[in-house]
């Protein structure tokens, strides 16, 4: 008891009913306080609660050291508790259900929470109700109701939010448009009860004028420092699973200042931090999902298609966080309302923008800049403008003078052809910084047509210009008399997509989607090498000149529409079709002439889907469907069977499993180039040598969770077929690969796609706490990714994106307004296949020929990766706790640990040149984040 009156809470509980968090904010703006107060701050706030009957609940001890000494006249009652505030640091809340809190410290509100509700119960004070009784005797028995469920400060709507009927088993989830619709609700005058983590539940009770209309359920946001998550059914913390979803990760991108990056808070490498995801893929943002490629993972933006995940080298992802409100990853055994990948889907919904006030914010860091704007343009449209850009100073040439400081060695042994088109050279270069920039832009425009109806356009653009070109000196030994090689080394790619979606609620049973959509995707390279060989022995100096041009479009155009009728509360059909059209052009040139590749393909692909979910009981849920494509090249149909379920065994303890079949009908193929690494370009199926790609997946999990913690185990089996890659070595003579005197190379300009097959299995182990100061998890993936191509031999190898271990580390701990994040990551290296030696042949009529002797495929494997990442931000908030902003300080690699991101290679005089490129040292990073209204 002497510990409890150390924290003895003065509460004010008046009679009667208590306002809900809306009407609070609604009476705190039109109370106007007439008052001359002389006196400390507790008695202050005890005079405001007896005369304008509001509920405020404080620590007396501590209030009771402060004084005032101030005459309101006229103020609005909430300006008058912001100024007492701020003149003496402290913060107030509202919370849903009416009460004032005023804080020392934001971590204090649950505390207070806690020792309110006991001082009640000690004191057996009049408690206040927490709803309202009914006007009146029910008049409507197993009704039905439908609404919406919004922010209630931005009118933005909250997607898989929970709603329940107080009392029963009733529970729906709204869909992704924030609508949800339920049956047989015991009575008109049932309470409804609506809770969306990292809000505050709200509740209302019914009545039978509310019947007659849908309901619109705004929720207020938390405290925003409060590091509390709850992860069961719906979206919470900085990453969660569903307990009722097979491989369903969700993210918040709202919190992901959370979490060490290197640029700026991003959408998709968040991702690679859970179990099942590749996380050592510093290069790239896209998802590596159990033993897939980013290719094989669908990344859709309100509805279209992108093609390309990364902005400059993988540092950035191609989404701005303050675009996007809500993203899922589907790891694998997706429903039939998607297809087109054999791996996974990563779905996006971007911002609506704020329906109630205008909102600017922008995100500084030492790499890059970018804006937001966010404004209603009337009572029914609103407006959403996002922009970024990177800039190139000191910190920028910092990071690229890491990577170019490479170890370059001579002669045979393992090296590897694993490279990704970027950085290259060696010990002995002379290298500049590449001239790099990127840009991309949303925009979002919203216009509510009517209660039912709702029309929406977005816009997406954005583009990478680098230019790698250097010269790269030689080792003493091989370059008596030589200039060096000139490597031109030139990209530019990006991404143009739109979409125009029509939204319609056609009655309390049938909602509709209906999309038409634009995407296009560009990539242009030009790489050449250029000098002067060694003199040889008749003193003639032979020149180096060697050169590829790569130019790869795509370009979609599709319409979809997706239809959800909820016929009770244990049936909701999912339906729709889809058509488009595609096409890609891919130029693939050596020396200005030699066209090794000249594809210009296109296509018509459509169908349709259907998915039946059904929730016998509150333990069971399963979901049927069938997805039907026709293939426009192929002229035949495709069927692809899908099944998921799960089963509650207890109310804490979950199984769950699912299965289906899929297929891809556009490809990235590689095209191995053992020299200057690996180069991806996308191509259409076809009906001679692209085939279409096919994947069944098998997938079993369980999982344990209490309000604290949760335990996960999936385990997953995947067969593919009709896996494509083009290489250029095949076309050489069998004794190897060619080199001509002048050591160019030789090679046949005839086309040669390979297909084969695939298969990878693996388990995952996720251990994850979600509630209190310190929060996060810690996972581990034994993994295998195989391929088999007969040009390859007959036996199955390590696909290049095999990693058979992989451990993760995620801890969060909070503090008041601090935020403290380390993480640790690692895995095996990378397979990749390696250029052992060389040897040249004289011929009979005088010339010599050099051929390089080529280890297995993937035979070889990149050291172990790992690294430790740290960050702490400090959240800026306004008196009313509300988040305004954050300074933070990231840490990357922290003990700059040399990780190697590939292997490059270089002919000269029989020599191989092998040169390691590695991943980023030890890198901070500095981010700002501000938010004005």
């Amino acid at each position: 008891m002497k510990k409890f009156s150390l924290l003895l809470i003065s509460t004010l509980v008046l009679c009667g009913t208590v306002a809900h968090s809306q009407q609070t904010q609604q009476k705190l703006k039109k109370i106007v306080v007439n008052h001359f107060f002389s006196c400390p701050l507790d008695e202050l706030f005890d005079t405001l609660a007896m005369n304008y009957k509001v509920r405020i609940v404080f620590e007396r001890e501590p209030l009771h050291e402060m004084d005032i000494v101030e005459h309101f006249f006229e103020e609005p009652l909430k300006e008058v508790i912001a100024k007492v505030c701020n003149e003496n640091s402290l913060h107030y809340w509202i919370e849903s259900s009416g009460t004032i809190y005023i804080l020392q410290n934001t971590d204090d509100l649950a505390r207070l929470q806690k020792l309110n509700k006991l001082s009640l119960q000690a004191a057996n004070a009049v408690k206040a109700k927490e709803i309202e009784a009914p006007k009146a005797k029910p008049k409507h028995f197993l009704v039905s109701i439908n609404g919406r469920v919004i922010d209630q400060q931005t009118g933005e709507s909250l997607p898989s939010a929970t709603v329940k009927i107080r009392g029963t088993d009733l529970n729906v989830m709204t869909n992704a448009d924030g609508y949800f619709t339920m049956f047989r609700v015991p009575s008109d005058t049932s309470v409804v009860e609506v809770s969306y983590t990292g809000y505050q539940t709200d509740y209302f009770r019914l009545s039978s004028e509310k019947l007659n209309s849908p309901l619109i359920c705004g929720l207020y946001s938390s405290l925003n420092s409060l590091n509390e998550v709850t992860i069961t059914g719906k979206k919470s913390g900085v990453m969660n699973t569903d307990s009722r979803q097979v491989g369903v990760l969700q993210l918040s991108p709202a919190n992901l200042d959370k979490l060490p990056t290197m640029g700026d808070k991003d959408v998709l490498r968040a991702f690679q931090l859970m179990p099942g995801v590749s996380g050592t893929n510093e290069s790239s943002s896209g998802a590596y999902v159990r033993g897939g490629t980013p290719d094989q993972n669908l990344v859709v933006l309100d509805g279209f298609t992108i093609y390309q995940v990364d902005h400059l080298y993988g540092f950035f992802s191609a989404f701005n966080a303050s675009a996007i409100k809500d993203v899922q990853l589907y790891k694998g055994g997706f429903t039939a309302k998607y297809g087109g990948r054999l791996s996974s889907v990563t779905e996006l919904n971007g911002k609506e923008g704020n329906k109630n006030e205008t909102n600017i914010g922008t995100d500084l860091s030492l790499l890059s800049a970018s804006g937001y704007l966010e404004t209603p343009l009337s009572d029914k449209s609103t407006l959403l403008l996002a922009v970024r850009r990177s800039y190139q100073g000191p910190f920028y040439n910092k990071i690229f003078n890491q990577f170019n400081q490479t170890t370059t060695t001579q002669g045979g042994g393992p090296g590897g052809g694993g490279g990704r088109g970027g950085f290259g050279g060696g010990g002995f270069a002379n290298q500049i910084t590449p001239s790099s920039y990127f840009y991309d832009f949303d925009a979002k425009y919203t216009y509510s047509i009517s209660q039912k109806d709702k029309v929406s356009w977005t816009l997406y653009t954005g583009t990478d210009k680098t230019d790698n070109s250097r010269e790269l000196g030689l080792p003493s030994f091989l370059s008596s008399g030589s200039s060096g090689i000139n490597i031109t080394d030139y990209t530019k790619y990006g991404n143009l997509g739109s979409s125009i979606k029509w939204f319609r609620q056609w009655n309390k049973k049938l909602y509709s989607n209906n999309y038409i959509t634009y995407s296009s995707y560009f990539n242009d390279r030009n790489r050449s090498t250029s000098g002067f060989s060694q003199i040889d022995t008749n003193g003639i100096s032979h020149t180096l000149s060697n050169g590829t041009l790569e130019t790869n479009n795509l370009k979609d155009v599709s319409y979809k529409s997706e239809w959800e009728w909820t016929v009770s509360n244990k049936y909701k059909l999912l339906f729709g079709g889809f058509a488009s059209y595609k096409k890609i052009d891919y130029e693939y040139t050596q020396n200005d002439t030699s066209k090794l590749i000249n594809q210009h393909n296109n296509a018509m692909l459509a169908g349709f889907y259907t998915e039946l979910a059904i929730d016998p009981n509150n333990k069971f849920h399963i979901q049927p469907g069938l997805r039907t494509s026709y293939f426009g090249p192929t002229s035949k149909p495709y069927f692809e069977p899908r099944l998921s379920a799960s089963y509650n065994l207890t109310d804490k303890f979950t199984i769950k499993g699912a299965t289906g079949q899929f297929y891809q009908f556009e490809n990235q193929v590689i095209r191995e180039d053992i020299l200057a690494g690996n180069r991806n370009f996308w191509v259409l199926s076809n009906n001679s040598n692209i085939p279409v790609g096919m994947a069944r997946h098998f997938i079993l999990g369980t999982s344990y969770e209490t309000d604290e913690l949760l335990f996960s185990v999936e385990g997953y089996y995947k067969t593919l077929s009709g896996l494509t890659q083009y290489t250029v070595r095949q076309t050489q003579p069998a004794g190897g690969f060619r080199m001509d005197p002048n050591q160019n190379q030789t090679q046949s300009v005839t086309e040669d796609f390979y297909q084969g097959t695939g298969r990878a299995k693996g388990v995952e182990f996720l251990v994850q706490k979600k509630m209190g100061r310190y929060t996060g998890w810690i996972s581990y993936t034994l993994a295998q990714a195989q391929n088999k191509f007969s040009a390859f031999g007959t036996d199955y190898y390590a696909a290049d994106q095999d990693v058979r271990h992989e451990f993760k580390s995620i801890n969060m701990y909070h503090y008041e307004r601090w935020n403290f994040a380390a993480t640790f990551l690692f895995s095996t290296g990378h397979p990749y296949t390696a250029p052992l030696s060389s040897y040249t042949i004289k011929t009979v009529d005088g010339n010599s020929i050099t051929y390089l002797n080529i280890s297995d495929k993937n035979a070889e494997r990149l050291p172990a990766y790992h690294r430790l990442d740290m960050s702490v931000s400090y959240d800026l908030l306004k008196i009313d706790g509300h988040k305004i902003g954050s300074i933070g300080l990231s840490l990357f690699n922290v003990y700059n640990h040399t990780n190697t991101w590939y292997r490059e290679y270089q002919m000269q005089n029989n020599q191989v040149i092998t040169t390691d490129v590695n991943y980023l040292g030890f890198t901070p990073n500095v981010t700002l984040s501000l938010r004005w209204k």
